[in-house]
């Protein structure tokens, strides 16, 4: 690996002899780590144009660092960083700067502080991990997503990679959402009711900068998706936690006066509820007598492997009050980042000219891409593959919780990836988490899904989504003792 020219810089507080103040550039960049082990320097020719030098002072100061085994040279290749140069010290190599700026005032808005727990990298190291919404790298169909990319790469769609699409999407997903994706829904839109997002999470972003401002009242679930949560506090909107029961949001407990409704009936989150069909109506029902809009994140409607899954609300609004958030990042893979949000033209000229100004739109490589996985029938391959394996995997997690005592508070009665669990009052979950990772078991605390100051501290969620079957019993069994 050759480094490149312009990270050489002379210091021009530097003492010394030009040659002296090279050598000391370079062996600098070598303790500093900057530089490693193998890499290429400059031709000294180079190096001097660059420098606006003499060669030969290049020259010399590179002869000097070879005789002091810094560098070695190569025939005629060059110099390279010798394989006996000194190691970068232990530690800190970068020298302490102390900021002029007083950043308690310089920030205008805080985003730090939220409630989403931060979950470990680490994470596949673990033995037991029961942590939520990441991939099983033994589901995924790496060779076909392969062949896939390199299909987006090729000359064909060299205008598809290098197009600034400006605020509009790759047309081949587009048409695939608008024909085979939102269909399975029962959704019929165009396809300037659609616009392709960076995963749900953004989509939500982008819905709460549309409809709301701080006179606005957006009801949300409760327990519900934390990121939500913090998104629209960072909004500044004024928010109504509505208590969620066996199926879900209550109609009749959102408050008078809200304007957005935010909600995942098809797989509640974290509780895994499913609404309905008679509350999905009396929602649509609630939300026209409020003239209110409702948000759809049709949470995991995928992973409906027990029973075919209920109709979206999108599917059932005739007052079009209803904007639909669906995303591919769970279903393939949480690295993806690729969702969209559906809904009315008028809401979405402004999520498009929102999306517009501060991201354009998502990679085209990454759009044409899942366009050709979709299309190819390789995602439909992949869902199935992985109801398989939820549906056994599930199966497995509940016979552990039931012989080892543990208490379930809801699970989706239509599959999911997750079930929601209550330990005992008095059981601080954040605390129990915290131990078990010790012994190599990872699962997630409920209490950051509540609304509340002080939300209970006894719930918590176990996934089955990243973990194999012959390992659930044991991780259950490691669990159940430290509930207890």
């Amino acid at each position: 690996m050759a480094i490149p020219v312009e990270t050489f810089f002379l210091d021009p507080a530097a003492q010394g002899t030009l040659q002296a103040r090279i050598q000391q550039m370079i062996a600098g960049g070598i303790l500093s780590g900057r530089f490693r082990r193998g890499e290429k320097l400059p031709s000294t020719r180079r190096l001097a144009l660059h420098l606006g030098i003499s060669r030969i002072t290049v020259t010399l100061a590179y002869t000097e660092l070879l005789a002091n085994d810094y560098l070695a040279a190569k025939g005629r290749s060059g110099y390279y960083v010798s394989d006996n140069a000194p190691e970068p010290p232990p530690g800190p190599t970068t020298v302490p700067r102390q900021d002029a700026v007083d950043w308690t005032r310089a920030i205008g808005q805080r985003f730090t502080g939220g409630s989403t727990p931060v979950k470990p990298q680490d994470w596949a190291s673990f033995r037991y991990p029961f942590i939520y919404g990441q991939a099983d790298p033994t589901l995924f169909d790496h060779a076909n997503w392969r062949l896939c990319a390199v299909q987006a790469l090729g000359a064909r769609d060299f205008t598809a990679l290098t197009t600034d699409y400006y605020d509009q999407d790759d047309p081949q997903l587009i048409e695939f959402i608008t024909r085979h994706t939102l269909p399975r829904r029962g959704i019929v839109a165009r396809p300037s009711e659609i616009l392709v997002t960076l995963g749900a999470q953004n989509a939500l972003w982008l819905t709460a900068q549309v409809l709301l401002t701080q006179r606005r009242l957006a009801a949300i679930e409760d327990p519900c998706y934390h990121a939500l949560r913090d998104i629209l506090m960072q909004s500044r909107c004024r928010l109504a936690p509505v208590p969620v029961d066996a199926d879900g949001l209550p109609p009749d407990a959102i408050p008078d006066g809200t304007d957005v409704i935010f909600t995942t009936p098809s797989h509640q989150c974290p509780t895994s509820a499913t609404m309905p069909m008679d509350r999905r109506r009396a929602l649509l029902d609630r939300a026209r007598a409020l003239d209110a809009i409702i948000v759809e994140d049709d949470y995991e409607f995928e992973m409906s492997y027990l029973s075919p899954p209920s109709p979206a609300l999108k599917s059932l609004d005739t007052d079009g009050r209803v904007i639909y958030v669906g995303s591919f990042s769970k279903s393939l893979f949480p690295g993806l980042r690729l969702g969209y949000l559906v809904g009315s033209e008028a809401f979405i000229r402004e999520a498009r000219a929102l999306r517009a100004s501060v991201l354009r739109h998502p990679p085209g490589h990454i759009q044409r891409t899942a366009a050709y996985f979709l299309s190819l029938g390789h995602y439909d391959a992949q869902i199935r593959r992985m109801a398989r394996a939820l549906s056994d995997r599930r199966k497995v997690l509940e016979e552990a919780i039931q012989q080892h005592g543990l208490t379930i508070a809801g699970r989706g009665t239509f599959g999911g990836s997750s079930i929601w669990m209550r330990a005992r009052d008095g059981v601080d979950t954040g605390q129990v988490a915290l131990d078990l990772r010790a012994k190599g078991v990872l699962i997630e605390p409920g209490a950051p899904f509540f609304a509340a100051d002080t939300p209970p501290a006894h719930f918590y969620r176990l996934a089955y989504s990243s973990i194999p079957s012959t390992r659930i019993g044991d991780g259950v069994r490691l669990v159940a003792e430290a509930m207890r």
